[in-house]
């Protein structure tokens, strides 16, 4: 392992991959912690200090940039705006028949959705930094709190300013872009994988301190235990895949023979990946988030709606929220995986080439198996998606800890499959160069 590590660093090409992306990922967080315009740091960090369980709305945001959401810094959207940009693309391809022709047409095709991707991100990060400031403004970015600091974060609320702070974070979220595409074309592994990596990570020491503040080193090494065996899960859940073996007649062309080979078709146990439990809580999102627009004036009850979403949807440890919660992620997981693989497309491209399964016949019922494997298959990588994102949750009951519990959810789903890829990627250059790998 460490001749392995030694031999990366004597690789003129590698070392420069990868000491080019540790200088964009340093980079991005020193951007993390630069205030915007009129922001009055002093408060922000008083608000961050006295609401430690930071949760609610903007948990999984403040999660993907790292915490620079709640210090309201230039790179406060983080990377969300783009991945909620590349989702929507993404589904647009099933509603638009543009956008399919577009993905069929291959790597002119694919850049032209890319520049789609990059223009609709620049509208969500417009859209998402005025929500932000405004929710700032009026005091309720940390959500009930009564401290004077957190009703006067910012210095300066006339147009201009709040004009220059959504100029000063739409921007931010155009320069992560750009870095992240740096980072894919110069350096090591996909740039937004890497980013999203840092910004989890970079809780990680953050969030175990906490539960080791609160309970005591007792409980600190057994979450330390349990993360261990959740990671250890989690790796061999995504690295199980279902092969399903394809078989390619022979033809003869001229004087040449092609086919004849045997190979097989990969089905991951969890092919959506962190997609369905990011719609999950975005969905579970939008309901808190009318209800804090709705909130009396002094003096006034609340609408009997909003006590019920605060009450029931808006506490993570309450049995309703966890229930719709792990309902809404199976009901994703299968909706993303009936979009993103098309036994029908599959079969049919088989069936061109001169491909077939064995003991299945070419054409439909070739769709016909896949499609019942797929739904087979995608059952248990549901309940996994579903168990690993209620950690949190039942960490938040069981332990105490935040809702920021490293060890489940997003976080260690991103954390280790982002990890694995990046490995993988190392390992293939290693191998191209000295015809042995990182790993064995």
């Amino acid at each position: 392992m460490f001749s392995a590590v030694a031999r990366i660093f004597r690789t003129p090409d590698l070392r420069r991959k990868i000491g080019f992306t540790i200088f964009i990922v340093a980079l991005f967080r020193f951007g993390s912690f630069i205030p915007s315009p009129f922001v009055d740091f002093g408060n922000v960090q008083a608000c961050l200090a006295a609401n430690q369980n930071t949760s609610g709305l903007y948990e999984l945001v403040n999660l993907f940039s790292g915490g620079a959401l709640l210090q309201l810094s230039i790179f406060a959207l983080g990377i969300m705006p783009y991945i909620t940009a590349s989702i929507i693309v993404q589904l647009l391809r099933v509603v638009i028949p543009h956008f399919e022709a577009l993905y069929k047409e291959g790597q002119a095709g694919q850049s032209k959705l890319t520049q789609y991707t990059r223009y609709l991100t620049i509208a969500l990060g417009v859209l998402q930094s005025t929500t932000l400031i405004t929710v700032a403004r009026s005091g309720a970015l940390f959500g009930s709190t009564s401290t004077p600091e957190c009703s006067q974060l910012l210095t300066n609320d006339a147009w201009y300013a709040i004009l220059l702070m959504v100029i000063t974070m739409t921007a931010g979220t155009g320069l992560i872009m750009w870095m992240a595409e740096l980072i894919t074309e110069q350096g090591v592994g996909n740039g937004m994988s890497l980013l999203i990596f840092t910004s989890i990570a970079a809780r990680f020491p953050q969030s175990m301190w906490a539960i080791q503040q609160a309970k005591g080193w007792n409980t600190f090494l057994i979450v330390i235990a349990v993360g261990l065996l959740v990671v250890a899960a989690i790796v061999f859940v995504e690295q199980s895949q279902r092969r399903i073996p394809v078989q390619y007649a022979k033809r003869v062309v001229g004087r040449r023979t092609y086919g004849g080979n045997n190979t097989y078709i990969p089905i991951k146990v969890n092919m959506a990946g962190v997609v369905p439990v990011i719609f999950a809580s975005s969905l579970l999102y939008l309901p808190a988030l009318i209800a804090q627009f709705n909130q009396p004036a002094a003096g006034q009850k609340p609408a009997e709606w909003v006590t019920w979403i605060t009450t029931y949807l808006t506490k993570g440890d309450h049995p309703l929220y966890m229930a719709l919660f792990f309902l809404l992620i199976v009901g994703f997981t299968y909706f993303y995986v009936a979009i993103t693989f098309n036994p029908e497309e599959v079969a049919d491209n088989m069936k061109r080439y001169g491909g077939f399964i064995p003991g299945i016949r070419a054409g439909r019922p070739t769709a016909e198996y896949l499609d019942y494997v797929l739904t087979r298959i995608t059952l248990p990588g549901s309940l996994y998606l579903g168990i690993v994102a209620l950690l949190p949750l039942i960490a938040l009951v069981l332990v105490g800890a935040n809702s920021n519990f490293p060890f489940g959810g997003t976080s260690i789903l991103i954390v280790v499959g982002v990890g694995l890829e990046t490995v993988k990627q190392i390992d293939s250059q290693l191998q191209q160069r000295h015809y042995e790998g990182l790993l064995k």
